[in-house]
């Protein structure tokens, strides 16, 4: 295969897990002497630009999936905004035919965006979903076909996960039917392990859609007056400059908006414990960095609450559910909870990169 010397990389604009994780990957493309575009819009791009200033950001609409407040009118909610995710596949299908020629791109890895495939240049998909959790067997095969329609048209479907028993996101990753353009890269983190002291007792790292980061982020700040202990508040919201407002009985909570790869990994290996979503590129930084954390799926992500009872179920990490969230009952059952610790190797994907680029 011929060296690769210009690669687009774009990220699903569904939280900001699918951007945070792609970070690695630029990175080791970067250090492989690729140029790399980046492709997004809002939170998406403001995160990267700040992680690669001198990367170029090519403008393209997200899909722009909204989510329901509450947890029963979801899915309605969802398919409601098919029609908007078929059409929003074949405009940037269309697009990338011209971007291919404006910009002389050689290759592109899809972080779960479906329309960014090209005849004439190899292309990846990446996903740790290659079964779509639902909690209905007869959706959850329709679902996978279509997925796999997709995903056939690529060359490459990458998944960031273990192939062997000993993984991390269970039947999402390893249906029993698969694809033959499949092949498992490990695990993909941007953080780093360093050995630092702890200054605070309690972490809160939000992420996801809204409308549910901000009904979280609510129902957790009356509860943090009365918490004991130095806690660092970490927003997830990369565009916003401006500050949550707090009651003056608050001098034990930092508060921040965002914090990139460079201050994330001092700041968790610096907390005793992490209240977070499960999303899977929040699971697999913390799988790397082997911190405690309890988990708090998004309300009506099925793929967020399989993952939470997985892991709770391997003592990786402690699961429980938003509804009634009580912080003082959460932190007493990890008291007793045996959490375990593995050593997974998260350096795979940079062969995989390494063989991808002609290298």
């Amino acid at each position: 295969m011929p060296k690769l010397k210009n690669v687009l990389i774009v990220p699903l604009d569904w939280g900001l897990g699918h951007a945070t994780r792609s970070i690695p990957l630029i990175t080791n493309l970067l250090e492989n002497n690729c140029g790399v575009y980046i492709a997004g819009e809002t939170a998406i791009a403001v995160l990267l630009q700040k992680e690669f200033p001198r990367l170029k950001i090519l403008p393209l609409n997200g899909y722009r999936i909204q989510y329901s407040r509450q947890k029963r009118w979801l899915t309605i909610k969802i398919l409601s905004q098919v029609p908007q995710i078929l059409f929003s596949i074949y405009r940037e299908h269309r697009w990338l035919k011209k971007i291919v020629k404006e910009y002389s791109i050689d290759a592109v890895i899809s972080d779960n965006r479906f329309g960014l495939y090209h005849s004439e240049i190899p292309c990846v998909y990446l996903t740790h979903q290659l079964l779509i959790k639902t909690g209905n067997r007869l959706i959850e095969n329709i679902l996978q076909s279509c997925h796999y329609w997709f995903i056939k048209k690529y060359t490459h479907c990458w998944v960031p996960d273990f192939k062997e028993a000993d993984n991390l996101a269970g039947q999402l990753s390893h249906p029993k039917k698969s694809l033959p353009n499949v092949r498992y890269i490990g695990g993909l983190s941007r953080l780093q392990k360093i050995q630092t002291i702890i200054i605070y007792d309690l972490m809160i790292l939000l992420s996801g859609p809204e409308p549910q980061r901000t009904i979280f982020e609510n129902q957790l700040i009356p509860q943090l007056q009365h918490f004991a202990g130095e806690i660092l508040f970490v927003r997830g919201l990369p565009q916003s400059t401006n500050p949550v407002v707090l009651p003056k009985s608050s001098q034990h909570i930092t508060v921040k908006n965002h914090l990139n790869a460079s201050e994330l990994s001092p700041a968790i290996m610096q907390s005793a414990m992490i209240i977070c979503r499960s999303g899977y590129t929040t699971i697999m930084d913390l799988i790397k960095l082997q911190k405690k954390a309890i988990l708090v799926p998004t309300p009506g992500q099925t793929e967020q609450e399989y993952l939470g009872k997985k892991l709770m179920e391997q003592q990786l990490f402690f699961c429980v559910q938003q509804k009634n969230f009580l912080l003082n009952d959460a932190l007493e059952a990890t008291q007793t909870f045996n959490f375990l610790k593995k050593d997974y190797n998260m350096e795979l994907y940079k062969k995989v990169i390494s063989e991808f680029v002609g290298n």
